[in-house]
């Protein structure tokens, strides 16, 4: 399904910048002449912009810089014109409060550069967890050709002969240390063998989780997403994107017309078949919004239902990405689910999802499980609703002990994240108790902070025990794993029945039949919520009063309302 019709020099979008007899125009000439450019080398050509996420303090990009000249390398060969954008970088490691407080910034940032500029095609270079849908809101928003180009996860971790996977094992052995069964010459040899190239977290992931996503929607090249960072094979894809990006813009193939409903339905029974990140649930919903597609949790319900988890991959499964890419990768698996699909529509090869698929093959039938022997016969992430959550919360629950999924417990309530640093030891929690930590949703935390793996009191853990129920209004890492009911929405800091719970209160998680119930009759509620007083703003300038005044919540996908809505703003006048 290629796409025919070629545009001309003239109708180049830069064109409107260097291509006229105006004065703009020749100013716009002689900076580039100042720029140290002839003008054979970009007059008449594709200008592709190069939105890099690269800095010195993401470990997971720290290879872009690097990739980003490859990237220009295709550029060059397919006779576009390259130019490097240094955009924001979400460090997932380092960003406090947490880089989910910043995703929207870099989706304007993103929109913006690529209206202002005179750009006719951009390369997104991100995979850090919030850099991926940022990028491609941003971009969804411009609507421009674009092509995503993903970090890659990184290599296996290793310790005293055990494969480490990032994050998942983290937390594991944190609790062992906790625990007392290893100490700090133990978790000093971890530091230096968790995390040991570039790349994002190898585990699936919020990263892996969205690169994935990216390349099911069709804005990367096939097989993207799951090459390892240092792979030689990785320069060849960056490579084979920059080259990839100016046919896409003589095609006139924007990013608009690849990321359809389709598209987004295909993204959503792909990231449950990977047993994906929760997180993967807010961001496709702000994503689709950005395309003007309604995603809402019960659509992420309805296909948890009937799509198995076929990637046995950590925290739900056995295995890590370096194993997923040698298995066959996204294609592979992809392969296996061709009846669930739209094989028919267009991806940024300007070929179809199906004809990318053509060659597609699995060789490992346990990383990438047959239909016939997956991994779990329903979708990775639940969706529930009950008087605790009204408008939904999730949980991933593939990743909790099954006794758990069906628990009434008494309710151990926390304030916010520093009120659970200073109790969560109390010697009055029970396995059967159900933490609750409220204050930490999208205007609560700020930002809805990675806190929804709440820590197993330590006196718990020396008795062995390893997951409890956990309710709160905020996110986990895609790394993370337990029975933890994630993204309560309304969160409590808005009023949401989570802030009306109170120690004692009998609490019922049913994963089964989709609820979570609060075991306390309305009037009672009723009572507690006419006592109920608002908290105060929590910032009262800058970029955080803009947050707090335009963030939705977290079943809405946590987008501003200003960038969510319908319309199209005027291109510029580049004369």
């Amino acid at each position: 399904m290629k796409l025919s019709r070629r545009k001309k020099s003239e109708e180049l979008r830069s064109h409107r910048w260097f291509g006229g007899d105006e004065l703009r125009n020749f100013s716009h000439r002689a900076r580039s002449r100042q720029l140290g450019y002839n003008p054979e080398e970009h007059l008449g050509k594709p200008v592709i912009g190069i939105l890099n996420t690269w800095s010195d303090i993401n470990p997971c990009h720290m290879h872009l810089r690097e990739r980003a000249e490859q990237v220009k390398r295709g550029v060059w060969q397919a006779g576009g014109f390259p130019l490097e954008f240094p955009v924001a970088t979400l460090s997932e490691t380092y960003q406090k409060p947490t880089p989910m407080l910043y995703r929207n910034l870099l989706a304007m940032e993103t929109e913006e550069i690529l209206r202002s500029y005179p750009i006719d095609g951009a390369v997104l270079m991100g995979g850090c967890d919030k850099t991926t849908p940022a990028l491609l809101m941003g971009a969804a928003s411009a609507g421009l050709p674009a092509i995503f180009v993903p970090a890659g996860p990184m290599l296996r971790g290793h310790w005293r002969n055990e494969v480490l996977g990032s994050g998942t094992d983290m937390w594991k052995y944190w609790d062992d240390k906790r625990a007392g069964l290893i100490g700090d010459a133990e978790m000093s040899e971890l530091e230096r063998g968790l995390a040991r190239s570039p790349g994002h977290c190898m585990t699936m992931g919020t990263a892996s989780t969205m690169t994935s996503a990216a390349e099911v929607l069709g804005v990367t090249l096939p097989g993207a997403a799951s090459i390892p960072a240092v792979d030689s094979a990785h320069h060849r894809m960056a490579a084979a994107s920059g080259a990839r990006i100016v046919d896409m813009v003589w095609e006139d193939l924007t990013i608009t017309q690849v990321l359809d409903k389709r598209a987004y339905e295909d993204a959503i029974t792909t990231v449950l078949a990977l047993g994906g990140s929760t997180n993967a649930v807010i961001h496709l919903i702000a994503m689709a919004g950005r395309s003007g597609i309604p995603v809402s949790l019960a659509d992420f319900d309805a296909v948890a239902r009937r799509v198995p988890v076929l990637a046995n991959i950590r925290p739900g499964g056995d295995w890590l990405m370096e194993d997923f890419y040698y298995a066959g990768g996204l294609p592979g698996l992809l392969s296996r689910l061709t009846d669930l699909l739209h094989p028919e529509r267009l991806t940024v090869t300007g070929r179809t999802l199906g004809e990318n698929l053509s060659e597609a093959s699995v060789h490992n039938d346990d990383v990438i499980r047959p239909r016939d022997n997956p991994v779990a016969a329903e979708g990775g992430v639940a969706v529930l609703h009950g008087n605790l959550a009204p408008s939904g919360a999730v949980i991933k629950h593939i990743a909790a002990e099954p006794h758990l999924l069906t628990h009434t417990g008494p309710a151990v309530v926390f304030e916010n994240y520093t009120d659970l640093k200073k109790r969560i030891d109390d010697p009055s929690i029970t396995a059967d108790s159900v933490l609750v930590l409220r204050g930490s949703g999208p205007l609560g935390g700020p930002g809805m902070p990675e806190y929804g793996m709440l820590p197993i009191p330590a006196h718990l853990l020396e008795q062995g025990v390893r997951d409890m129920v956990r309710i709160s209004d905020a996110r986990m890492s895609g790394t993370s794993y337990g029975a933890c009911v994630l993204h309560v929405a309304p969160e409590s800091h808005v009023g949401g029945p989570l802030a009306l719970v109170r120690d004692g209160d009998p609490i019922t998680l049913d994963v089964p039949r989709r609820t979570l119930r609060l075991e306390v009759s309305d009037a009672e509620l009723e009572r507690r919520r006419s006592e109920w007083t608002a908290p105060p703003p929590r910032f009262e300038r800058g970029y955080g009063a803009l947050y707090s005044e335009h963030i939705t919540q977290a079943d809405e996908g946590c987008d501003f309302d200003f960038l969510a809505r319908a319309g199209q703003n005027p291109e510029p006048d580049a004369r």
